[in-house]
């Protein structure tokens, strides 16, 4: 089964430190986390509510926390046999929110409702080649991507470093 710790470092590659880039949606972020991501994960610590400042200093404990707890939990990423599909899917719903639940969902055949359950699962692990489903999901975010650029094209300053980090990620059995 897959381990969210094998994921983590290439999403840690690709995401950096703190930034505040006024074009950018997800406003302030660090290490990838965006403030209204850190606003719930401190809400279900039972933590007051974040400042910038506090974002500036999110811990790698918490980092991974926050990975495992809201992005690979998500997609119950520890019931997926194939690591690497495990990696494309949690990274797209990482960059892209539920996008990287629902439109795998569509690519699989299932109800595109956002929620992992069974029958996303079984989609996923009862796939005929993982290697084929996890160039479908590559396809599908570049696909995605091209869409986001075209209705914002603010976006397009993002489009060649969003490619990349896709087209970093590789299969493996």
């Amino acid at each position: 089964m897959a381990d969210v710790k094998k994921l983590a470092p290439f999403i840690l590659k690709w995401e950096g430190g703190f930034v505040n880039d006024p074009d950018d949606l997800g406003g302030a972020t660090n290490m990838g986390v965006t403030m209204a991501t850190y606003k719930v994960y401190c809400k279900r610590k039972g933590r007051p509510e974040p400042a910038i400042d506090d974002l500036k200093h999110l811990s790698n404990d918490e980092w991974i926390d926050i990975l495992k707890s809201l992005y690979w939990d998500k997609w119950k990423a520890d019931q997926i046999k194939s690591q690497s599909v495990a990696n494309i899917l949690v990274d797209w719903v990482w960059a892209s929110g539920n996008y990287g639940i629902k439109i795998p969902q569509e690519l699989l055949g299932v109800t595109a409702d956002g929620i992992v359950g069974k029958n996303t699962l079984a989609a996923v692990n009862n796939y005929p080649s993982q290697h084929e489903l996890f160039d479908k999901i590559r396809q599908a975010r570049l696909d995605y991507i091209d869409r986001i650029c075209k209705s914002r094209p603010v976006n397009e300053k993002y489009r060649r470093g969003w490619c990349n980090r896709i087209n970093n990620l590789y299969f493996e059995e």
